[in-house]
């Protein structure tokens, strides 16, 4: 009896003794005289969750770039809250707030993107969020002039990690709009910087290649009126600058209604020197023979400015944009299709025509541009890498890893027996 009086007690003992551990925490000491050291602080405050902390893409630190000149960076985040030249919905100002938050669960400690094999926010860059370019409102001129002005004081800038002997001289940008026709003052800029036009890739329901006379209206006094700039014609006026690579440069996801009764708006676009590739091609070439084609088309060295409308996805799935188009590629298949030309030289991204006050109520359209501009940064950070040879294949190998899709795919029909195999065999010669 006495020893089982004993075991209770001890029981008893061991409870109290792990309840204490659990509720009572250590008594409350006053910091050193001399401070905390930095160390500990920022081993005890310096991590947010993805609900915590002032909202920056992806929680990186904040500079107000365009006002500190000395604070080098490699990578800049630059919001551009511009709208005012959008022919359908407003509202792509308040996209670069959108999707800062909704990147909100993308952490340096918690960053690492296993496609790529590597974590692009504790990798060799500087990356910073550069905040936004305090865009007017009220004047399209004088906002076109704030927006370039802004974009080559940025990338005219030394890198924190310059490289001589690489491409990486000047900065990259990753811009968040705003209206797709930020990419014109983007790409005036990168024609001062770079001395030379750059090849665009560009993801997109609609051409953006219109002549501004397409809009039909009686007051339309172009050439040189300031209604000349807007979301469907930045393209055009870039060509015409000199500012695109011809024969270099490619659309990819268009769906779009034309202009009057004919392929008009085809022939001027060949004229500027586009690669068309069509929402509808991918259900015949796969997301492979998409990717074939841009880099058959757009050379690993030619600089490059990937420009990314959230319209090129379905509606359905990114209802939060300016001029939704139905039948568009899922938010799947467009990562898909970055991932595979992470190897181009991009000198500048931007991810445009989110509008949150038409998005649903899970933010779908901002957590697919987030999404998006992670992945572009992870591709540049992976091509700056390879870059200064600081790339080794075999240390960011994904484990069990089929590389090739369609290997992939062949030994799943292998698996499926010789009828199956016969019955696709058939069907690859329709």
């Amino acid at each position: 009896m006495q020893l089982f009086i004993t075991l209770v007690l001890f029981l008893l003992a061991l409870v109290r003794l792990s309840r204490a551990n659990f509720y009572d925490n250590p008594p409350l000491e006053l910091p050193p005289e001399a401070g905390t050291p930095l160390a500990e602080l920022e081993r005890k405050w310096g991590t947010d969750f993805g609900f915590s902390g002032i909202m920056t893409y992806a929680h990186l630190p904040h500079i107000r770039c365009l006002t500190s000149p000395s604070e080098l960076f490699d990578i800049a985040i630059l919001g551009v809250p511009f709208d005012t030249s959008v022919s359908y919905r407003p509202g792509a100002r308040f996209g670069p707030r959108a999707i800062r938050a909704a990147s909100a669960r993308q952490t340096s400690f918690r960053g690492f993107n296993a496609r790529a094999g590597i974590n692009p926010y504790t990798a060799w860059p500087k990356i910073l969020d550069c905040g936004d370019v305090p865009v007017s409102p009220f004047d399209n001129a004088l906002a076109l002039r704030q927006m370039g002005e802004a974009y080559l004081e940025l990338v005219n800038r030394r890198p924190l990690s310059f490289d001589e002997s690489t491409s990486w001289k000047h900065p990259r940008i990753v811009a968040l709009g705003g209206d797709h026709s930020i990419a014109l003052p983007a790409l005036r800029a990168l024609g001062k910087v770079y001395n030379q036009p750059v090849a665009v890739l560009h993801f997109d329901a609609h051409l953006d290649t219109w002549h501004p006379a397409k809009y039909p209206s009686a007051w339309f006094e172009s050439p040189g009126a300031q209604s000349d700039l807007n979301h469907g014609s930045m393209f055009w006026i870039a060509s015409n600058e000199g500012l695109i690579l011809n024969s270099s440069s490619v659309h990819a996801g268009l769906r779009t209604r034309l202009s009057g009764d004919d392929f008009g708006d085809y022939h001027d676009d060949d004229r500027q020197g586009f690669l068309r590739i069509e929402t509808d091609d991918i259900d015949v070439l796969g997301v492979n023979g998409i990717v074939r084609m841009i880099l058959d088309t757009i050379g690993p060295e030619t600089p490059l400015y990937l420009s990314v409308d959230i319209d090129v996805l379905d509606p359905g799935i990114a209802p939060g944009t300016g001029t939704p188009e139905p039948g568009g590629w899922t938010t799947r298949e467009l990562i898909q299709i970055l991932r595979g030309i992470e190897g181009l030289n991009i000198v500048g991204a931007d991810v445009v025509e989110v509008s949150p006050g038409y998005d649903d109520r899970g933010e779908g359209t901002a957590l697919a541009g987030a999404q998006v501009a992670y992945e572009i940064i992870t591709s540049v950070v992976k091509r700056g890498m390879k870059d200064r040879g600081l790339w080794v294949e075999s240390e960011h190998e994904k484990p069990g890893r089929i590389s090739n899709w369609r290997d992939k795919a062949k030994q799943v029909i292998s698996d499926m027996g010789e009828g199956t195999q016969r019955l696709v065999g058939a069907k690859d010669e329709l």
